[in-house]
């Protein structure tokens, strides 16, 4: 049962990708689950419960990997964010297409509840790392920089690779073919790039 339950959530994950929330239907995505609705219905409830389900999932999973950064009492506060973009810039590109279709979502903002949803569900995780760099200003590890805004532009540098490949490509120089994300190498560009940025943004 557990294996079908998981099975309909890659489904799920699959076509909101490619179909978005709003495109997908539950009868879509049983016949692409070979699943019958009723199903689905059984496991989540609605399309709506299902995606909350898989977001909720996700969000809890990253919030235990920043609270163990977090709480290390071995790392100073620059070692805390140097893992912490490790670990979201390897989250995100490896499950890529589920953050493009929460990031249409709070794009669209066709749906107040969704929208409402993911926010409560992310904002848990973006609070963690801002405390991470208080603690740095408090520490005077950190200059007085703006905790929020910090966040915002680890999140948006890391969106504005993911947004598109075919841009991506063209920006640094690769074929069509070339799948930047799943390349170590570009993975670990990014990650020393951010991690470059913000030491000169951080640190005294």
């Amino acid at each position: 049962m557990a294996d079908k339950k998981e099975h309909i959530i890659n489904k799920a994950i699959e076509m909101f990708a490619v179909k978005g929330f709003e495109g997908t239907s539950i009868r879509d995505l049983a016949a692409s689950a070979e699943v019958n609705v009723a199903m689905i219905n059984y496991y989540f409830g609605s399309k709506e419960k299902l995606f909350e389900a898989i977001l909720e999932a996700k969000a809890f999973a990253t919030r235990g990997i920043l609270d163990e950064i977090a709480h290390d009492q071995h790392l100073r506060a620059i070692d805390k964010i140097d893992r912490i973009i490790e670990t979201y810039v390897n989250r995100i590109f490896s499950h890529r297409n589920f953050h493009r279709v929460i990031h249409q979502e709070l794009m669209l903002g066709n749906r107040e509840s969704t929208q409402e949803m993911i926010v409560n569900l992310l904002f848990p995780n973006s609070q963690i790392i801002a405390n991470v760099i208080e603690e740095g200003i408090r520490t005077k590890e950190f200059e007085p920089v703006d905790p929020q805004l910090t966040f915002a532009s680890l999140i948006g540098t890391i969106h504005s690779v993911l947004q598109s490949k075919k841009f991506c490509n063209k920006f640094i120089n690769r074929e069509e073919s070339y799948v930047p994300y799943d390349d170590p190498n570009f993975r670990k560009r990014v990650i020393d790039h951010l991690k470059h940025m913000f030491r000169k943004h951080l640190t005294k």
